[in-house]
């Protein structure tokens, strides 16, 4: 069944067992996530796209740099934002926009400029109804990449555009993150300086080079996770010298060891087209 062009049905309820245990589903995009599942107990995460938090029964609470927690029904931490979350529920519901995919400026207003908690309640629900129709009828959908911004935004968010050769240093590391791409290989391949091309990749993409490799490595690994994967394998495939680097690397980006990350992913419903990562990801 073809998803483009259709948004969620308003009518829809939650998907049966939602609320205890059952309707975990995730749906990874290069440019999207959707996630529905456990949350954990994470420490502060540090994430490399546009959060958005949304309760699916019990509010959440956030906080930033160590300030007081605000409870909520929806948050949106930008970009390379630290930040801290919780919830009495074990499930929460959070999508991510990756940051060098989209025009800040030109984002819906429920998510444009915000950093905290956002009252939306319309926006909530309609994630919320998303979030049943996803997991009812995902996996039954020819659900592709496109598909992801009509269904929780009812349109295609505008594109942010690059300077054409940082966009092609943006897809070389995004589709093959487990791959040595070093600034100065980078900015050989974009035919600047070192300096000008640090210079410029922070310009366009909002990022240093630096954090957004870490981040975009950080990432693939949500393709292994519903994987019966030995972690010190899964460190090799995602690209990371040793286990030692993975473990303290995944924690500073989620906020959870690999393990945990894993362990609460064993319910996982994955939707969506499979999409292949470069240097190493099985087909």
């Amino acid at each position: 069944m073809q998803a483009q062009g259709i948004a969620c049905p308003p009518a829809m309820t939650l998907a049966p067992g939602a609320r205890g245990g059952t309707g975990r589903v995730m749906w990874l995009t290069p440019e999207r996530l959707f996630y529905a599942g456990l949350l954990g107990s994470p420490s502060v995460r540090t994430m490399g796209g546009l959060l958005i938090y949304v309760a699916l029964s019990a509010p959440i609470r956030i906080r930033f740099d160590g300030g007081p927690w605000e409870s909520t029904e929806l948050a949106v931490v930008p970009a390379y934002m630290p930040h801290s979350v919780a919830c009495d529920d074990r499930m929460i519901c959070d999508l991510g926009l990756e940051a060098e995919s989209i025009d800040l400026a030109r984002l819906p207003s429920v998510i444009r400029g915000r950093a905290g908690p956002v009252d939306d309640p319309a926006f909530v629900r309609h994630v919320r109804q998303a979030h049943a129709y996803l997991s009812e009828r995902g996996r039954e959908l020819d659900l592709q990449a496109d598909s992801f911004d009509q269904i929780f935004f009812g349109h295609a968010l505008a594109a942010r555009r690059l300077d054409p050769r940082i966009e092609a240093v943006v897809q070389r590391i995004r589709n093959a993150p487990s791959a040595t791409a070093t600034a100065e290989s980078c900015a050989a391949s974009a035919h600047l300086s070192f300096s000008r091309f640090l210079h410029l990749f922070k310009e366009e993409v909002g990022t240093p080079f630096r954090s957004f490799r870490t981040w975009k490595r950080a990432r693939s690994l949500l393709h292994y996770v519903t994987q019966d994967s030995n972690l010190a394998h899964v460190a090799l495939d995602t690209g990371y010298p040793d286990s030692t680097h993975f473990s303290h690397s995944i924690r500073q980006v989620y906020g959870l060891k690999p393990s945990d990350i894993f362990a609460g992913s064993r319910k996982l419903a994955l939707i969506g087209e499979r999409v292949a990562v470069g240097g190493g990801m099985p087909g």
